[in-house]
């Protein structure tokens, strides 16, 4: 019987010692602030941010918002991350990606103070998770490791795939996998849009986790009995219903469930795990810039 990793779930559980760390900080007079920067049209942005300021009144956490004129200069974007880096209420500095085209994306992203950087995307950060002294790590990535250890999922010794190599998911990825210490130490490969016969890569994997971008790329007769699957995919695909689509993985959940030992559904998988990482990063960020010790879970 194939076990359904509920993300919603070990989510709520990341989120309940969120909130009495938040209480803990509140005892030494500091309130966790994250402030999120919108420099963009897209509804979907626009959607993710206000479900990420939700998350946080939810738990306690201080939410600033910043709307961008998509249409401003890039000057005008950084002068706004410098004044957030710069306010002492502001723990966790956010900027919603993607920013438009004449906004150089790795220049935003070295722009925000290491110290507040929640998203662990300044280059600096990335350079502390490859030396195995993560600051803070990347959310979704995180939030993977957390699924995998909520689920007694072993990665000492295991063989892991991941599929993808983006600078958000693949590359943190596979970097917390092969780390030392607790979820990490497995034997870790990289597959992409260049890996050749990635069903061999897959032949043997205990651990696979498809971050492909690509609906329903990985389907049952690429995956070995009994591996765990994480899908990170999320993607809108023209269906049948009231909204016109619907969202699928990166994995053809129905034909790799029939094989695999343990699946992540879409939604209700990775998806809640990014957010509650999110408010576990600023968090983690207010009692560094405070001296408070909280006791993350």
């Amino acid at each position: 019987m194939t076990e359904v990793i509920d993300g919603e779930a070990v989510a709520a559980d990341v989120r309940a010692g969120v909130a009495d760390c938040v209480d803990t900080l509140a005892d030494a007079g500091v309130t966790p602030g994250l402030a999120t920067v919108l420099m963009s049209d897209d509804p979907a942005s626009e959607t993710y941010v206000s479900m990420k300021q939700r998350d946080c009144e939810e738990v306690g956490i201080e939410g600033i918002h910043v709307d961008v004129d998509a249409d401003a200069s890039a000057a005008t974007l950084f002068e706004t991350i410098d004044e957030l880096n710069g306010r002492d209420d502001v723990h966790g500095v956010l900027v919603q990606l993607p920013v438009p085209a004449h906004v150089d994306r790795r220049e935003v992203l070295r722009r925000i103070d290491p110290e507040k950087d929640v998203d662990g995307f300044h280059p600096e950060n990335v350079g502390r998770l490859v030396a195995g002294d993560a600051r803070y790590k990347p959310c979704t990535p995180h939030g993977v490791q957390k699924l995998l250890a909520a689920y007694d999922v072993e990665t000492d010794g295991a063989d892991a795939v991941v599929i993808g190599r983006s600078d958000i998911v693949g590359k943190p990825m596979a970097n917390l996998l092969v780390q030392k210490g607790p979820g990490g130490n497995a034997t870790t490969t990289v597959c992409h849009s260049h890996t050749s016969d990635l069903e061999s890569k897959l032949a043997d994997a205990d651990i696979v986790v498809a971050a492909a971008g690509i609906p329903e790329f990985v389907d049952g007769s690429m995956i070995t009995s009994g591996a765990t699957v994480i899908d990170v995919g999320i993607n809108r695909v023209d269906a049948d219903t009231d909204r016109g689509y619907e969202l699928v993985g990166d994995v053809a959940y129905d034909s790799v469930a029939d094989v695999a030992g343990a699946i992540t559904p879409v939604p209700g998988g990775v998806g809640p795990m990014t957010r509650a990482m999110l408010l576990y990063n600023t968090v983690k960020a207010a009692g560094r810039q405070h001296d408070v010790d909280v006791d993350l879970p």
